[in-house]
């Protein structure tokens, strides 16, 4: 029970490393929102975990509002925002990218970190408490070709997680990130560009510890950083990744 008592945001928590961050903060105790922007799936989840579900467009000024309205009404302001959810393009040459694409990545990857900072920051800051746990990727932090701009949005969230770390410590604030490798996620096939047993055998040859990330795996890592064990840990991006960063 490392977070018994404490409130959380998971956004992106319907499926996924979301799903699996959601299911190991509730077993650890803690009350969660699932927030994600398919709204019925969210509620799926919910009514499995036995927690609440709020739709939400993390990209979107309006619709976060809502959120934040919405948990105040539940919970008040959390004690945690994990900014899990995140989407790719296509492995592609970087110059073809489209304009459309470009945009949707960095709305969803990095403004929607800017948006929840907006909403819940000045609870926390009132409060003198609160995590945040953003998910970044390996892409962050060693990219690999055609996967060019996803690689960039994640690693503006490593930046953006040190930069938060730095200005909200004097606030009790602590703000740490998570860099998985690719998992059995939604996004599986899109970084793969597509999914076979032999792509996926080529993709696990590169991961020393032999397997992907796991949903699991986000969970405990995700507990820790939310929880007191890590009081004295702030602006760390640690690597969830089997080896692949080495």
């Amino acid at each position: 029970m490392r977070l018994k008592d404490k409130t959380a945001i998971v956004t992106g928590g319907a499926s996924g490393f979301g799903a699996g961050i959601a299911r190991k903060f509730i077993a650890e105790g803690a009350r969660v929102i699932i927030a994600d922007l398919n709204g019925e799936a969210a509620t799926a989840m919910a009514a499995e975990l036995g927690c609440d579900a709020v739709q939400v467009d993390v990209g979107d000024s309006d619709s976060v509002t809502n959120l934040a309205a919405q948990a105040q009404a539940i919970f008040g302001t959390p004690d945690i925002v994990v900014n899990n959810a995140g989407v790719t393009h296509l492995p592609k040459p970087m110059e073809t990218v489209t304009e459309e694409e470009f945009d949707r990545v960095f709305r969803v990857n990095s403004k929607s970190i800017y948006l929840m900072a907006k909403a819940f920051v000045p609870g926390m800051k009132e409060r003198k408490s609160g995590s945040f746990v953003n998910v970044a990727s390996t892409a962050g932090v060693s990219p690999r070709p055609n996967l060019n701009w996803y690689n960039s949005s994640k690693g503006w969230v490593i930046t953006a997680t040190k930069a938060m770390a730095v200005e909200l410590a004097p606030f009790g604030i602590r703000v740490n990130a998570l860099n998985p490798v690719a998992g059995e996620t939604p996004l599986l096939k899109s970084f793969m560009g597509e999914d076979t047993p032999e792509i996926r055998a080529k993709f696990i040859s590169t991961i020393p510890l032999g397997r992907f990330s796991t949903a699991e795996d986000m969970g405990n890592a995700a507990c820790f950083f939310a929880s007191e064990e890590a009081s004295m840990v702030t602006g760390v991006a640690m690597e969830v990744d089997g080896g692949r960063c080495i």
